[in-house]
Order: C-alpha cells, then sequence, then structure tokens
C-alpha cells in the first residue's frame, strides 16, 4: 500500500482543486494484491483503499498542507461499512468521499466504491484530528484551519446511535476484555 499511496499522492496534487464538501472521485483498479482466496477485493484492503480517497479529497481541497504545518494529522475513529457486490481482479472502479457532517469531535465521511454510477460498497467513517504534540484538534480549530462553518452540517441522524454503541472508552481509561 505504500508504494499506491505514495503514487496517488503525488496524482492528488496535480488534480483539479475541489472544495472541502465537495464528491472527491478516485479511479482505480482492482490490483492482484487486493485480493483474498475468492478471487475478490479482500475486505480489508476497502479500508485501505478508502485511506487513499480521504487523502485525495484533503489534498485538493487544500486542507493537507494547512494540516501538515500546524502539526495536525487525522486518525479514524469509526469505520462501518456494507459490501453489496463484489471488486473483481482489474475491474474498474471509482472512490467517491464525501464529508457528510460533523460533531463535536470529528468529521463524518461516506465513501462508495462505484462501478458504471453502481454502489458496490458503502462505508460511514468518523475521522478524528489530532496534534503531533499531543491533544485532539478542536472543531473550532479545524473549522478555522479549513475556513468551513461545521455547525451548519450535522452528521446523517443515525450515526449519533451508532457512535455512541460503538465507541470504546478512551485510551486511557480502562476497557476490559469480558465476554459476559
Amino acid at each position: 500500500m505504500i508504494f499506491r499511496t505514495l503514487t496517488h499522492m503525488l496524482r492528488s496534487r496535480g488534480r483539479s482543486a475541489l472544495g472541502l464538501h465537495d464528491v472527491g472521485r478516485v479511479a482505480m483498479r482492482v490490483l492482484p494484491t487486493d485480493l483474498d482466496v475468492l478471487q475478490h477485493m479482500n475486505n480489508g484492503v476497502y479500508f485501505s483503499i478508502m485511506d487513499l480517497g480521504r487523502m485525495d479529497l484533503m489534498i485538493r481541497s487544500g486542507l493537507w498542507p494547512k494540516m501538515r504545518a500546524r502539526g495536525y494529522y487525522s486518525v479514524m475513529a469509526n469505520e462501518t461499512a456494507t459490501f453489496r457486490k463484489s471488486l473483481h481482479p482489474w475491474q474498474k472502479f471509482d472512490l467517491e468521499t464525501k464529508i457528510v457532517g460533523y460533531d463535536a469531535k470529528a468529521a463524518y465521511l461516506e465513501q462508495r466504491f462505484v462501478v458504471d454510477g453502481e454502489i458496490f460498497t458503502s462505508a460511514m467513517t468518523r475521522l478524528r484530528f489530532l496534534k503531533k504534540g499531543g491533544g485532539a484538534v478542536s472543531m473550532q480549530e479545524l473549522a478555522e484551519l479549513a475556513g468551513v462553518d461545521v455547525s451548519t452540517m450535522s452528521p446523517p441522524e443515525w450515526t449519533a446511535h451508532w457512535n455512541d454503541n460503538i465507541t470504546l472508552p478512551p485510551t486511557r481509561g480502562p476497557a476490559p476484555s469480558d465476554w459476559n
């Protein structure tokens, strides 16, 4: 993935600019290294490829260099995918990425794997922003940096329930593995 990531990073810099809330589209192809033993794209690979779509959107919107200058970086807090149809070797697809809202701590992005206008896979992701020196980037800091009003874009209603039900305790708190 590192070579694919570097390639897409360079390509994104040469592509047309996007607004932060536009739909980013990246044309891709299923590579042999993406496959599992059933000869379709491995479910884990989808999540790795989604990184490329988020990176493309941040680079093309101009947010990426601003974040790097301040020592900010993004991490995934939650991800959920629905797989509708398989992607097969050498198949072309578009990865679509769109910010669909913000809550008090994170941005929500929907990402779709699309073939000829048809959704094969859809995912909802919750993205947090951190500081290299430690701590989280507040949504106010992100809004100022990006030049957007995050208070006007609430995530889809169902994501609050989703987030409440799948979020683990904070890293400094206990998180026992109790199967009862």
